[in-house]
């Protein structure tokens, strides 16, 4: 018996390949784990405590009172994959491979259904899989990637509730996703925003937008109002986050600039060459710009009934839904992004993980931008597609080879070799230590530790009071024997404030720029 492959089916299996070459990727690249940072220890820490039965706090501090600040979604698929034996500091790694593997095959069946084309589902898939800036958000123990798996999931939804004749089933499928990503990180508030402002241009009615949005609404809001209701009642707060007006610095912009850079040029050599002049800058502007005026003209006569059933009939499905939602979206993301440095944590900055949502909802734009140009000029774009392809395998490979080279952030060998490490693991349990670097602590001890006293709140930008009475608080504590002081020269405390804390305390060990000091012999 024959056995006859379709090319609907080589499409599927070329998907299936295309995601597990996704999935290995992440752990080839990391054999030495997920990169770790302040943020990452916070969630396996969350997930540990979750494990061992004292609910989502903050293990890594001696405090260890509730999780406010990080919304719980990561850590608790952390501790379910715990569940099964493997510590939450493992299974980061073999949960953000399988996100990028799924990622790819979502990204493959989103890319069919907008454009009614299979190859171009793989294109945008094989897109996902090869750039680089998305590898390196999926190798770091972080949420973006489980943020981003959710996102899509909610935009397979909304898609399938036009399509399916508006069932209010699909809407309460994504309302469900969407709350989902908000309990992952709380700038699922962008989501919020593009649906309903979609429902809002899409339905041809005014019951309609309402029903709908409604019916949306009441879908996510549990989500969010729970969480809210559980952090006020166990930490006196919605998001342990005030509203306070502080801009977005220079600086943290030149941050954000040289992240799009690596995006869009992944050959390294050239990039450089090119962050000498404005073309990055022109180029984010023209954009954006690009986006903006692809989504008014599609935005226009949405309005009018004989649009809105093409665009949300049966037949056209996601033709037009998915990349007019991911276009909303990339504004509503930027503005919530916007709105959450300006006003509420001034110490969020443009890294890449913040960015990467919006990388993805650039790739869905390109393969739609793609099509268009093949229509019209098909050895254009043909061309422009060898180009795309080819730097991003370059940067690819480039990436791949980097992150082998070792482990990064608190993941280096810097850390887990370190001999200030091994000196806070001899001391008595019954000592405290006050650090600098309190995440690196923990991982390495298993011991929370204390936060130094800071004249500075970042979050807010302002001067924290009480700093002079924290300081001698601590030294009291340290000269009576009961506490040290570590300092690592990685942390972020700049040499007079570190002469602040440590003034009149014994240096009793000096390593590699850090210092620990005690209590006098």
């Amino acid at each position: 018996m024959n056995l006859r492959i379709t090319p609907r089916l080589a499409s599927f299996v070329t998907l299936g390949l295309l995601a597990v070459i996704a999935t290995l990727l992440v752990l080839w690249a990391t054999p030495e784990g997920l990169g770790l940072s302040d943020d990452s220890i916070g969630y396996i820490a969350g997930a540990r405590s979750m494990l061992a039965g004292h609910g989502y706090r903050e293990a890594w501090l001696a405090s260890n009172g509730p999780v406010t600040h990080f919304p719980p979604g990561f850590s608790s698929v952390l501790a379910l994959i715990g569940l099964l034996g493997l510590d939450p500091l493992r299974g980061a790694r073999f949960l953000n491979a399988l996100l990028f593997g799924l990622s790819t095959a979502l990204l493959g069946i989103l890319g069919w259904r907008m454009a009614k084309s299979l190859p171009a589902g793989l294109i945008l898939a094989a897109l996902f899989v090869v750039n680089d800036s998305l590898l390196r958000v999926h190798a770091v123990a972080m949420s973006e990637p489980l943020f981003i798996f959710l996102s899509l999931l909610a935009f397979w939804m909304f898609d399938l509730y036009w399509e399916r004749d508006n069932h209010w089933a699909w809407l309460v499928a994504c309302g469900i996703f969407v709350g989902a990503a908000y309990l992952t990180r709380y700038a699922g508030l962008a989501l919020v925003a593009t649906f309903v402002v979609a429902l809002i241009l899409l339905h041809d009615t005014w019951r309609n937008r309402l029903v709908s949005a409604g019916v949306f609404l009441a879908s996510v809001l549990p989500w969010m109002i729970g969480w809210a209701i559980r952090n006020q009642l166990v930490g006196g707060s919605v998001t342990n986050r005030e509203l306070v007006w502080h801009p977005i610095t220079s600086n943290n912009f030149d941050t954000a600039l040289y992240n799009i850079s690596v995006f869009l040029m992944p050959v390294e050599p050239w990039r450089r060459v090119l962050f000498k002049t404005p073309f990055f800058e022109w180029m984010t502007a023209l954009i954006l710009a690009a986006v903006l005026i692809w989504i008014l003209i599609k935005a226009t006569p949405l309005h009018l009934p004989p649009f809105s059933k093409k665009m949300g009939g049966e037949k056209e499905g996601g033709k037009e839904i998915i990349p007019f939602t991911n276009g909303l979206y990339i504004f509503a993301y930027i503005a919530s992004i916007f709105a959450s440095m300006s006003l509420f944590d001034a110490s969020t900055k443009f890294k890449l993980r913040i960015l990467s949502p919006i990388y993805v909802s650039l790739l869905i734009l390109l393969v739609v931008f793609g099509l268009w140009l093949w229509k019209k000029r098909r050895e254009v774009m043909i061309a422009l597609a060898i180009t795309v392809f080819g730097f991003s395998i370059y940067g690819q490979v480039s990436a791949v080879s980097d992150l082998m080279k070792g482990g990064q952030g608190y993941a280096s060998f810097q850390w887990y070799d370190s001999k200030t490490i091994a000196y806070l693991r001899g001391l008595p349990a019954d000592v405290k230590i006050y650090t600098n670097e309190p995440g690196a602590v923990y991982l390495y001890t298993g011991r929370g530790t204390y936060v130094l006293p800071n004249s500075f709140d970042p979050v807010t930008a302002e001067v924290r009071p009480g700093f002079e009475e924290g300081v001698a608080r601590m030294q009291a504590e340290i000269n009576a024997g009961k506490a040290v002081l570590a300092l690592f020269k990685s942390g972020e405390t700049d040499a007079s404030a570190a002469a602040i804390l440590s003034n009149g305390l014994y240096l009793a060990y000096k390593s590699s720029g850090d210092e620990i000091y005690t209590a006098a012999p």
